[in-house]
């Protein structure tokens, strides 16, 4: 029988393929979820407006660009080498949701999922805010609307979470409709049945009033 030599270099060189393709899986890992490599620590995730329900009654009295419309919000926070969204949704309340599973649900609604991130100069502010993002976790839904201690809703999960840096600010709230000058419908039954009197002019705060910071930039879609 024919004994083939051995070959010294391809000695040498396997256990080197073999390493660069473990490194080379493991970045793929790391960045494999969607949008991953355009994202950073405190990026703010917009989620696009439906036209209809209470997603569309939301943007009917709050959107103040067209280019601008949106009715949910969360923050991303990279955690060992995983990417997840901070936020608070009526399914599940206040919580961190894997990047996954968060655009998932986004895209199985059909709304798209748009990333903004505070300006250089506000940077400083992110690593407190995820730390009160992360306090939060766990509270309820406020299904109401009204500002609560014990519950949150998305945009107010978001204030709250960058109050201490004054990034964003609580402005008096309005549901009127801008094409009839009313009260919109949607929003009068909605608060007749809580037996609640339309909050028209409390302090609050919306995605679209988020979005429309000067400190935001817009960076792209997920």
């Amino acid at each position: 029988m024919i004994r083939l030599k051995k070959d010294p270099f391809l000695n040498f060189v396997k256990p080197l393929i073999y390493s660069i393709v473990a490194v080379l899986f493991w970045v793929h890992s790391c960045t494999s979820q969607p949008g991953a490599g355009q994202l950073k620590n405190g990026d703010l995730l917009f989620v696009t407006a439906k036209e209809t329900g209470l997603s569309g009654a939301i943007n009917n009295v709050t959107q103040k660009q067209k280019e601008a419309s949106f009715d949910h919000i969360g923050i991303v926070e990279k955690e060992n080498n995983h990417w997840y969204v901070l936020h608070a949704s009526p399914k599940g309340g206040s919580q961190k949701q894997d990047l996954h599973s968060f655009v998932k649900d986004q895209s199985d609604d059909g709304q798209k999922v748009i990333i903004y991130r505070l300006k250089s100069e506000y940077q400083k502010s992110v690593p407190t805010a995820l730390k009160k993002a992360e306090s939060m976790v766990g509270k309820p839904y406020n299904f109401n609307y009204i500002l609560d201690e014990n519950s949150y809703y998305c945009s107010d999960y978001i204030e709250r979470a960058f109050r201490e840096s004054h990034i964003f600010k609580l402005e008096p709230m309005t549901f009127v409709d801008p094409k009839t000058g009313k009260t919109n419908e949607f929003w009068t039954t909605f608060y007749q049945k809580k037996n609640l009197a339309v909050p028209e002019g409390e302090p609050g705060c919306n995605p679209n009033g988020l979005a429309a910071s000067e400190k935001l930039e817009r960076v792209g879609e997920l």
